[in-house]
């Protein structure tokens, strides 16, 4: 023999490190040596033929799992003009996909079904080839039983890999394994039964032997899925008569005997041995339940002989305990059987069905795309091997399945639905280089919610459709690890607390739960899939971009600008007044104006630039009005970050238009309208807002029902501060950046860092000012002409109390600044006034900072208590302004968090006294009537009211904006500069007392909700009055709105878009005589007949006197 080569030396060399550290050593009389290696060798070389395959090289199963990241195959006796051809072959249905890169590894290995390599774990029937090193599952199509636990060596098999690189993959064996070792032998003769003797023994209540053990012989005609229930794991099989269609059932469910599952083939005959009989207590049906000492063999009539029946009717009757396991199956999944619905109701058909896996329309929820066409549905089933094998490029058998023909209205496909009695076969494997994504082993919603509410196929698949929509649309915003769609009997997800009220209300309660053994044993089917109604949804959670679009939609159909003018009033304006009147306009869109009804759902963020609240989601963001029922601010920062559903909501679609109509009447030709815009948000009430998914688990959800938000109730129902969960407001709250990509709008959870200490301060909000542009110049900053305006607002604050350090925040008791007093009494609650600086990224706290609530600042990370002092600086400079004369400036740092703690009103009277402001707690808010009235002496004035009209005017020619207003870009605003707003607030509708509020356009861009119908707070507006002696208020840099309470719903917002909600009646000169005592205010229309007299007068601009001929009235005259 020839020496071997160096190359062949080195080879063996590695082998032969491989054999020791892979294969299991035995000890020689040289010491331990690998004795597997030579017959490894010797099946290699006869695999090959002859030559020993240096090209190649052993891997171990740890440095597969370990070093191979991307799928790959290896054909150790292939060419590679044969791996071309079978790589071409298997692109044919997929031809964009990739086929399987081939590699140059061998593998050997020993095949076992997992039951010694963990003592703890549940043998679930699967396959695996070990080695010393480690085990990994293996997929085989072909299998025999004497093969467990032999090596083998496998000449073509691939490696797939889970897309999660941090979990193993599985081994597909595409030809068969090689054993290195000789197999078992076979037993020569078998005594048996044949399955209508058998059956006899079933039917009859002939008792049988104790203890006594049959063989049964038979064509298995039904092979049932692996099934696991608590912790056991067992299938059902059914043998049939060779001369006849009687069949016999034989439960399955020792560890050992669970590798048969692998074994049997449809259509072959088998011969099981020690089998005993058993019946089910609830249901009566009876079935063969192998023993420990039971094993399958293949049918083999020489090596069979007939076992007389008389033989086992005799003896006392027992009952196996091992059925215990088949008995607690319906107890464990409590399926209820679906309702029979007279109304359209369809029964599906059983059929056959062989087609190879295009796409993986969903693994969790078991939905696999055949075809391109067809829908196979395994949820019904338990994966229990994980989908092992159903890559795209696989070819899968289907035989007994439920054909489902549009289950669901808006589902694409025809669905085949596989049942616990169907059978499912994979007939080869994908040689593409597809992906492998196990379905969830435990938390699985998709199947959790199916079992629970038995569900049936439509149901299901609009189950699927909502939880994938929830995830496509907020995984970016809490990672696809965090608790969305994963549940436990602890904490529901997200994804389970939106569904389970809407299942609730769409399943009904089900008195019978699903009988999982008529399903498998019974002589006449019956499951979930049998019967099946064509499912319209009955209700839709579209993503918010969907929600705006179809909003726009249909505030812009059948629109004409005549529906926004009354006839009568139209046919007497002016053209420049009639096109300024069709520009702004609002359509309002409810819930139930969608078919099926809409639920809106989005993470509650602050838009960096508007400072209004929004609605997020992947797709996009919404704007929205948040109000409370009890008609108190909305003020609760720790639902920033939390994703909120909401389902009693207002779309406002606000309208914009230019127009060039010449008259009235050419309103019905569009032609005339130029341009269309329109804006949208959502307006509701806290109250209707459920709190899916809080941000860092916490959440202030029960609050107290009055005006205070510092409370929050414990699990045990006790109230607590919020200060308790400082961690729901020490979050990233802010939105993402201004311009940023959409992709780059979903930003990762918050981080939970733990922070050592931190340093808070308390105070009361005495003023607070409007957001615009502003020209702060702060300490440090360079004094340049090019510097540009930022948007900012400021609001005076009284600090309560001296900072807090914490060295963790759940030390802080409730308001403990309010505490502190003297021995004696008296007050020693530092007071001290100071001009809150928002700007940048703290102009989140704009919608949450109101006044006369007391607040709370809250620096992370920080353990210095004069923070706050070092950073304050003097408004002008000290030699123009004295500092004692007015507050000192802070500027409000980004990283500082703002938490509302209550209002002032909800104050006792001892912590009222420590604060000192009861002295100067004058009423500020003055009402409508007091405004309007003569001997009103304030400039400043605030008061709420309800808006009964809106409407477009030019800008008052006496009315100069300010000179940050007019250097104001119009970026985000629809409106012309030229424009405002005339808003006419009453007391209550129908009261005559009325007063009108004019808006500047600058500022209507950073408003939201001022609709009629709405009840709003407007805080320090310029009071006016007319040269005709009438009041008016107009919004100035200084003022702010509030929203109290939100248009009531059934307004008739549509039919009347302009902007009216409860405007004067229009009337005729001719009616009005008799109604003059039940009409306290009207609108007349009229026609001018004579003029009686005329008289004209000018009047200076400069000091508004008379003009007289030859001179002015006044000194300027």
């Amino acid at each position: 023999m020839a020496e071997p080569s160096a190359v062949e030396q080195r080879w063996l060399q590695a082998a032969r490190d491989f054999a020791r550290r892979a294969l299991p050593a035995r000890e020689g009389p040289d010491g331990p040596e690998p004795p597997q290696l030579d017959a490894v060798l010797r099946c290699l070389r006869s695999a090959v033929g002859g030559d020993l395959p240096l090209g190649y090289s052993f891997i171990s199963i740890s440095d597969l799992q370990r070093q191979q990241r991307m799928p790959c195959c290896s054909h150790l006796t292939w060419n590679t003009n044969e791996f071309k051809e079978w790589a071409h072959q298997g692109q044919g249905a997929l031809p964009m996909q990739s086929a399987l890169p081939r590699t140059y590894l061998i593998l050997v290995g020993y095949l076992t079904d997992g039951r010694q390599e963990d003592k703890e774990k549940l043998v679930d029937g699967c396959l695996y080839v070990k080695d010393n090193t480690g085990i990994i599952p293996c997929e085989l199509l072909y299998f025999q039983l004497e093969w467990l636990d032999s090596l083998f060596l496998f000449p073509s098999w691939s490696y797939i890999p889970q897309t999660d690189q941090s979990a193993t993959g599985y081994v597909e064996i595409l030809v068969d394994p090689v054993p290195v070792n000789l197999p078992k032998e076979v037993p020569d003769s078998i005594p048996v039964t044949y399955p209508v003797s058998a059956e006899l023994l079933l039917t009859s209540r002939i008792p049988c032997k104790k203890r006594s053990k049959l063989t049964v012989a038979g064509e298995l005609a039904r092979l049932g899925p692996l099934l696991c229930i608590r912790h056991k794991t067992f299938f059902f099989l059914f043998l049939k008569c060779f001369t006849s269609a009687v069949w016999v059932p034989v439960l399955v469910q020792k560890p050992n005997q669970l590798a048969w599952h692998h074994i049997l083939q449809l259509g072959r005959s088998y011969t099981i041995t020690g089998l005993s009989m058993s019946s089910l207590k609830k249901s009566g049906h009876r079935m063969f339940v192998t023993g420990v000492s039971s094993c399958l063999l293949p049918y083999c009539a020489e090596q069979v002989r007939e076992q007389p029946l008389d033989s086992a009717l005799q003896g006392e009757s027992t009952e196996s305990s091992s059925l215990e396991t088949a008995e607690q199956l319906s107890d464990s999944l409590e399926l209820g059987v679906e309702e029979e619905r007279p109304r359209s109701t369809k029964e599906s058909k059983i059929i056959s069905y062989v087609g190879t896996v295009t796409k993986i329309l969903n693994v969790q929820a078991g939905l696999f795309l055949l075809d391109n066409k067809v829908c196979l549905c395994l949820a019904y089933q338990q994966l229990l091997n994980s989908a092992r094998g159903l890559r795209p490029g696989a070819c899968v058998e289907l035989i007994d399945v439920h054909l489902l023909q549009k289950p669901l209205v808006s589902f694409p496909f025809i669905v085949l639905g596989a049942c616990l009695s169907s059978t499912v076969v994979l007939k080869s494997f994908s040689r593409l280089s597809t992906p492998y994504q196990p379905p969830a082993s435990s938390g699985n919603l998709y199947l959790q919610l199916l079992f629970r509410y038995n569900l049936g196929m439509p149901l299901y698949l609009w189950l699927v459709s909502l939880l994938e929509m929830f995830e496509e649309r907020f995984s970016c915003f809490f990672g696809r690890h965090r608790p969305l769609l994963r549940s436990t009997h602890q904490n529901a997800g997200a994804a389970e607390k939106f569904l389970v009220p809407l299942l609730q209300a769409v399943v009904p309660d089900r008195e019978e739960a699903r009988d999982i053994y008529n399903e498998i044993l019974a002589k006449v089917h019956q499951c979930p899939l049998q019967k099946y109604m064509t499912l319209n949804p009955p209700c839709q959670a579209p993503s918010l971009s969907a929600v705006c679009h179809v909003a726009e939609q249909k505030s812009w159909e059948g629109f004409s600008p005549s529906q926004l003018l009354s006839p009568l009033e139209a046919q007497h304006m002016g053209t420049q007044e009639l096109n300024r009147r069709l520009t702004w306009s609002y359509y309002t869109v409810s819930p139930g104006s969608f078919q099926p009804r809409l639920i809106l759902l989005g993470v509650l963020r602050v838009s960096s630039r508007s400072s209004s609240l929004q609605l997020q989601d992947k797709s996009s963001t919404l704007p929205c009005v948040i109000a409370r029922k009890d008609g108190s601010p909305f003020t609760h920062t720790a639902l920033l970050g939390s994703l909120l559903q909401v389902e009693n909501y207002q779309l406002i679609v606000e309208r914009f238009l230019q127009t060039d109509f010449p008259s009235w009447e050419h309103l019905e030709n569009l032609e005339h309208v130029r341009e269309k815009k329109n804006s949208v948000y959502v307006q509701f009430y806290f109250e209707d807002v459920q709190v899916l998914h809080a941000a860092e688990g916490q959440i202030q959800k029960c609050l107290r029902s009055g005006n205070s938000s510092s409370l929050r109730k414990k699990d045990d129902g006790s109230l607590t501060s919020e200060l308790e969960a400082p961690e729901a407001k020490m979050l990233k709250l802010e939105d993402p950046k201004p311009d940023t990509h959409r992709d780059e709008n979903c930003q990762g959870g918050q981080s939970s860092t733990r922070r050592t200490s931190c340093v808070s301060r308390l105070f009361l909000v005495t003023q607070k000012e409007g957001l615009m542009l502003r020209n702060y110049q702060l300490p440090g900053e360079k004094v340049g002409e090019g510097r540009e305006l930022q948007r900012s607002f400021q609001a005076t604050v009284l600090w309560l109390g001296r900072p807090q350090l914490w060295s963790h925040p759940r030390e802080t008791g409730n308001l403990p600044e309010l505490e502190e007093s003297g021995c004696d009494g008296e007050e020693s609650v530092t007071r001290q006034e100071a001009l809150l600086l928002f700007m940048r990224k703290s102009l989140r706290w704009f919608p949450f900072l109101h006044l006369d609530g007391l607040y709370r600042f809250i620096v992370p990370c920080c353990s210095d208590l004069e923070v706050f002092d070092k950073l304050c600086f003097p408004p002008v400079p000290a030699k123009f302004l004295s500092r004692s004369s007015c507050p000192l400036c802070l500027p409000v740092q980004d990283t500082w968090h703002l938490q509302h703690e209550t209002w002032i009103s909800c104050l006792t009277e001892r912590q009222l006294a420590a604060v000192s402001v009861q002295a100067g707690m004058d009423q500020r808010i003055s009402s409508i009537p007091e405004v309007l009235s003569s001997s009103f002496t304030g400039s400043l004035v605030s008061f709420s009211g309800e808006i009964m009209e809106r409407t477009l005017c030019a800008s008052p020619k006496n009315e100069k904006p300010s000179v940050t207003v007019s250097l104001q870009k119009q970026k985000g605003s629809l409106l012309a500069s030229g424009h405002s707003v005339k808003l006419s607030v009453s007391v209550a509708p129908g009261s005559p007392v009325m007063v009108d509020i004019y808006i500047a356009a600058t500022y209507l861009q950073h408003l939201w909700g001022l609709l009629p119908g709405a009840k709003i707070l407007f805080q320090n507006l310029e009071r006016k009055i007319s040269r005709f002696h009438n009041v008016y208020c107009t919004y100035i840099a200084s003022s702010c709105v509030s929203i109290i309470s939100l248009p009531a719903s059934h307004l008739p917002f549509p039919s009347n878009p302009a902007g009216e909600a409860s405007s004067p009646s229009l009337v005729f000169l001719s009616s009005l005589q008799p109604h003059l005592q039940n009409l306290p205010q009207a609108r007349i229309l009229c026609h001018l007949s004579c003029v009686l007299t005329l008289s004209l007068q000018w009047v200076c601009s400069l000091c508004s006197s008379i003009f007289k001929e030859g001179a002015g009235g006044g000194r300027n005259g």
